[in-house]
């Protein structure tokens, strides 16, 4: 005849085998986030102490120096690169922001989550493919410019806008849609002055998300806007130089200097992405928090 206690000891036994099979799945994810972070962190450090003896200010102060000459700096690839991107992110910004709205407020499920695929494809697309694309399309025949470059960094930069916009509407609770309609105002001035300024800090978190990604891109650059001159110029009609291809170029030269140069370019390029994401994820943080009270 079997104990009354017996079954209590094996509730027992099994409690603690899942206790110590819980453990055991924490510590693995504890130590493949540690790799991660370690990783991170020593592709920080060891472009930082190659780049330290060219980070000074005259980096972000001075152009390119003659051959053969000390000194100089990369503020044309800085200047460039603002040039670049701003342009990106004012033809992104709009499109992706209309095209979440339709998804979200007016489109079928069907035409939603074929729209959804589609954006989430060209999320995927290789950058180099786009700049094959519009090296295909526009330069051929036309030659290079900062335009061109900067739709092809747009077109980069749409997919990331338009589906942390979407994720960002659909936290918007429904009483505020229904309230406003209630009062008998349209759904597109409810959208307008409803939705729209209580989700435009979730927005600009995707916007500056898809701005650090967009800041790093070389390959669609290279065919695009890469042909440029070593003096700041902020012509969007001219190819202009960026930190990309720059660090690109550089990384290859015969001068010792440059090649410091392209280091602390690149951990420059390093601290604003990890700056940019940083505050971008605390931002979308505090945004959902916001929506969810």
């Amino acid at each position: 005849m079997e104990s009354p206690t017996q079954p209590r000891l094996v509730a027992g036994g099994n409690v603690r085998r899942r206790k110590l099979v819980n453990r055991g799945v924490e510590g693995v994810w504890m130590l493949a986030t540690t790799i991660a972070v370690a990783v991170l962190g020593i592709v920080t450090v060891s472009v930082l102490l190659r780049g330290i003896r060219a980070l000074d200010l005259d980096l972000f102060t001075k152009t390119q120096a003659t051959f053969g000459e000390p000194g100089g700096g990369i503020a044309h690839a800085f200047v460039g690169s603002l040039v670049l991107v701003g342009l990106a992110v004012a033809m992104a910004l709009p499109v992706g922001v209309l095209a979440a709205i339709y998804v979200s407020e007016f489109a079928e499920q069907r035409v939603a989550r074929a729209i959804k695929l589609t954006l989430d494809v060209l999320n995927g697309l290789p950058s180099i493919v786009i700049g094959i694309f519009f090296f295909a399309l526009l330069v051929v025949g036309r030659g290079q410019n900062a335009f061109i470059g900067s739709l092809a960094l747009g077109v980069i930069m749409l997919p990331l806008v338009a589906r942390s916009t979407q994720e960002i509407l659909a936290l918007v609770p429904v009483q505020l849609r229904e309230g406003s309609m209630a009062l008998g105002v349209s759904k597109w001035r409810t959208i307008l002055g409803v939705i729209l300024p209580t989700t435009v800090s979730g927005i600009l978190t995707g916007t500056t998300l898809a701005v650090a990604r967009a800041a790093g891109e070389t390959a669609p650059l290279l065919f695009t806007c890469s042909l440029f001159t070593n003096s700041v110029s902020f012509d969007p009609s001219h190819a202009l130089a960026s930190i990309p291809v720059t660090i690109f170029t550089y990384a290859e030269a015969p001068d010792p200097h440059l090649n410091d140069q392209a280091w602390a370019a690149a951990f420059v390029l390093i601290a604003f992405v990890l700056v940019t994401s940083l505050a971008s994820r605390a931002a979308l943080a505090r945004s959902r928090r916001k929506l969810e009270r």
